[in-house]
């Protein structure tokens, strides 16, 4: 893996010992990811409220979601380049800012004028889609390779915590707040997203991006400078926004692992997510009589997501992007539980265990993608990930409705279920799968799992050691 060579200036961070959880650096971009989290679930939520009290139409919450939604597609990409430009610590701050501002002008357009909000959700998703990529190339820069898996453990827990424990909070302030008070609050929570993680790179690695970055610009400052055509000066112009955008695609292409796991992870999710999200609710009403499937499925699965973080913050399987896979095609048992009239428990068992592998997925994604992506290319290969993932999830929920409508709910889960299924095991066929990292050449594999890596200098299970000392 190409990385930028280090700054002779750069000094060589020792790795701390123990828990990620005694790093402060770690917990203040802990804590500001977790705020923008928490904003981020928080304002479907809130603006749910204000339709309830007539401050909102049900058509005016769709035009704001959906531009909300469409500022986050955007911003994605365009972060993804910004991120590997300038400083990912700047670009955190300012999309925050940005969604903070958000949050006054949604507050100031309720009831009055659905243009004003629709413009501020606009401008709310796109300080959420800045922010992604970011902070998935901070957490790079902060942790230590061997607790990146850790660190993004950690990452799911607060989320899957607040999406656990939100709707009960929201509910408790909405007791004594109004709505706009509720969207000045979610203002706050981006100011903390924006403020509180540290200011700089803290381990080597980080440092060495940071400075590689920064010594490509005064380089090419320099050959601007000297560079002559006829006596005249030319100023040599880096690579434009289209050009940066198309390299991180050339360097997601170097890692098959990725495309392969990308294509099983849209599958999941727009096909077996999405004919979930319609299906469990018309289930839940027309074969329990009862809303309460519902609501305990969804339960099941945030906690069974929890224990999947938890378990994977120490577990380091041998072949991590096999377990990984089979995690990720355990959602499958979602759609196959609601095709037969089982008894209810059975089907809040099935989204348990597809919310534990989702998670037994997602932190090895992230942290494999931290370790094999080039660091000075990681924010755009992170924002092709999210663009891709949550581009096409709404492709999915827009068709899955009228496939139910023409052909039946049961055939439609049986087909997704399948997809759920095969698609990630047809991804673990990709070259570098078996690890998450790109294939050694034939006989370098060492006893006990381990592979060197001679491109990147590492061993592909960097961070995978044992006893429980340690990705999305």
């Amino acid at each position: 893996m190409a990385t930028t060579p280090a700054s002779p200036a750069t000094k060589s961070v020792p790795v701390s010992a123990g828990s990620v959880l005694r790093d402060p650096a770690f917990l203040r971009l802990w804590a500001g990811t977790t705020a923008s989290g928490l904003a981020t679930w928080a304002l479907p939520f809130v603006l749910g409220l204000a339709v309830l009290h007539h401050d909102l139409g049900a058509t005016g919450l769709g035009l704001v979601l959906a531009a909300r939604t469409a500022g986050f597609l955007l911003a994605v990409a365009v972060g993804g380049v910004l991120a590997d430009r300038h400083s990912r610590r700047a670009v955190v701050l300012w999309s925050a800012l940005a969604a903070a501002l958000a949050a006054p002008l949604l507050a100031a357009g309720l009831g009055h004028s659905l243009a004003l909000m629709t413009a501020a959700a606009a401008l709310a998703g796109a300080g959420q889609g800045a922010c992604r990529p970011a902070f998935q190339a901070l957490t790079a820069e902060t942790v230590e390779p061997e607790r990146r898996q850790q660190a993004n453990a950690a990452m799911t827990l607060s989320v899957r915590s607040a999406t656990l424990a939100g709707p009960a909070l929201t509910a408790l302030l909405a007791a004594f707040l109004d709505v706009r008070s509720l969207l000045f609050g979610i203002g706050a929570l981006w100011l903390v997203a924006a403020l509180v993680p540290a200011p700089a790179a803290t381990t080597a690695e980080g440092a060495t991006t940071a400075a590689g970055r920064a010594g490509a610009a005064r380089g090419g400052t320099a050959r601007a400078a000297r560079a002559t055509t006829g006596g005249a000066a030319q100023a040599v112009r880096r690579p434009g926004f289209r050009a940066e955008f198309l390299e991180g695609i050339r360097e997601a292409r170097r890692h098959p692992w990725f495309l392969a796991g990308l294509a099983a992870l849209v599958a999941v999710i727009a096909l077996g997510y999405s004919a979930t999200s319609v299906a469990l609710p018309l289930i839940s009403r027309d074969r329990y009589g009862s809303e309460w499937v519902l609501a305990a499925a969804m339960t099941a699965y945030t906690v069974g997501a929890l224990g999947g973080a938890l378990i994977i913050a120490r577990l380091r399987p041998r072949f991590q992007g096999w377990a990984a896979l089979a995690g990720l095609a355990a959602y499958g048992f979602a759609p196959l539980s609601l095709m037969l009239p089982v008894h209810p428990s059975v089907v809040v068992a099935a989204y348990a265990v597809a919310g534990t592998g989702i998670e037994l997925f997602n932190v090895p994604w992230f942290t494999a993608t931290q370790r094999e992506v080039a660091p000075d290319k990681l924010a755009r290969v992170s924002s092709l990930d999210f663009l891709v993932s949550y581009g096409l999830a709404p492709i999915g929920l827009s068709l899955i409705a009228p496939a139910i409508g023409r052909f039946g709910v049961t055939p439609v889960l049986a087909v997704c279920a399948v997809a759920c299924f095969l698609v990630p095991a047809a991804a673990a066929l990709a070259p570098g799968a078996r690890h998450f990292g790109r294939p050694a050449p034939t006989g370098t594999d060492r006893p006990g799992g381990r592979r060197e890596d001679h491109a990147c200098g590492h061993s592909a299970d960097d961070g995978a050691g044992h006893g429980g000392r340690p990705r999305r």
